[in-house]
Parts: C-alpha cells; sequence; structure tokens
C-alpha cells in the first residue's frame, strides 16, 4: 500500500494532481481545497489512501493527516464511499467536519454535493464520539509539515469566486485556466489578483 508521496507536482487538474516522484507519476484524487493549495513546479508532501475496487485501482491524497484520518473515518460508514467522502472534504475541513459530527449539524454536511440529508444524519449517527475533535483540531494544515507553496494570491480570486456563487471546484478551475491561458504567473503577485479575477470571471460566464 502506498501511504505517503514526496514530489514534484506535474500539474492540477479539476479533481486531481499528478505527482513525480522519481520519475513515476502517480496520478491523485484529492478534495478541491487541498487541489487550490498545489501549484505546478512545487514539492509537496501528499498523504495517501489506496481504495481497491473491482474495476479500478485509485489513489486518494491529502496534504495533511488530520484530513486523511477523517476521510478514513467516513468510508466505514455504510453506504459513503470514497467520492462522497472527497466531496465532504471538498466542502469542509476536517476540523469543521468534526465540529459538525460532535454539534448534530446535519444541514452542514449535506452542503456536500451527492451527499444530501439522510445520508448526513448517518455520518452524525455512526460517526459522533468516534472522532477525536481535539486531535483533529490541533492537526490543522498550518501546523502539517506541506512542502506545497501556498498561494495567497489565488486563494483571494477563488473566495471571490464563491462569494460571488460559483462553486469552488469550477472557481479553481476558471482561475487555472486563466492563469495558464495568459502567462500570469504563480504565485499570483497581488497586483495581478484583480486582472486573474476578471479573466476567470469571463470564462465562468462564458461556461454558463
Amino acid at each position: 500500500m502506498i501511504g505517503m508521496l514526496t514530489g514534484r507536482v506535474e500539474s492540477v487538474e479539476a479533481d486531481t494532481a499528478l505527482i513525480d516522484v522519481g520519475g513515476v507519476g502517480y496520478e491523485v484524487r484529492m478534495s478541491a481545497t487541498d487541489l487550490s493549495r498545489l501549484h505546478t513546479g512545487t514539492e509537496a508532501r501528499v498523504y495517501t489512501y489506496m481504495n481497491l475496487s473491482q474495476d479500478a485501482v485509485t489513489l486518494h491524497g491529502f496534504l495533511d493527516q488530520a484530513s486523511k484520518k477523517t476521510f478514513l473515518q467516513l468510508i466505514k460508514v455504510s453506504g459513503i464511499g470514497p467520492k462522497v467522502a472527497q466531496s465532504l472534504l471538498s466542502t469542509l475541513t476536517a476540523g469543521q467536519l468534526a465540529r459538525a459530527i460532535a454539534d448534530n449539524d446535519a444541514a452542514a454536511l449535506a452542503k456536500a454535493p451527492g451527499l444530501g440529508k439522510k445520508g448526513a444524519q448517518k455520518i452524525i449517527l455512526e460517526l459522533k464520539g468516534s472522532i477525536d475533535l481535539s486531535q483533529i483540531e490541533g492537526a490543522s494544515p498550518s501546523g502539517a509539515k506541506v512542502q506545497a507553496q501556498v498561494d495567497t494570491g489565488m486563494e483571494q480570486v477563488i473566495e471571490g469566486l464563491i462569494s460571488l456563487g460559483w462553486r469552488q471546484q469550477d472557481a479553481q478551475q476558471a482561475v487555472a485556466e486563466a492563469c495558464e491561458d495568459n502567462d500570469i504567473p504563480t504565485p499570483l503577485a497581488t497586483d495581478d489578483v484583480p486582472r486573474v479575477l476578471r479573466l476567470a470571471l469571463a470564462l465562468m460566464d462564458r461556461g454558463r
């Protein structure tokens, strides 16, 4: 089993990243939150879980161990598979998920695409009391050994698009395309943030 990868980020797609480890490229499925923190050409440490099914072998990745632990707890819930677990981690951080479960906040969990209220209630029923809230909240990404460079400018643009009603995954993809199509270097300079926001908005409006 592959438990961790450390290597160069070759590319970042809508729901996967390609990590080059010693000349071998590993395609890793990750949450939108983690993917937004990865940038082509930087070094990254990714904690992984390999999911084996009848028709596929999928490597799921996480930038901190708290997210991986939460993912592993979620897929133990009956009816909750890796895809929904990743969707939850794209919607809420590991700490927010743990807090929502502890507070019986099914509405917060149900915001994740593909879950629904019944699924949220099932997660709370099966996991309440089994997740160590203090351990997860104490293992924040800022304390984790994440070697990927955080692009605060890109995060600002993505947050701005989300505030306008766009989904995080769509916002992330539009920002990446805007930078690539217009040869805008990343990490984004502060002066480039308004320009990238306008370009990303134009791309997303054309895609409607």
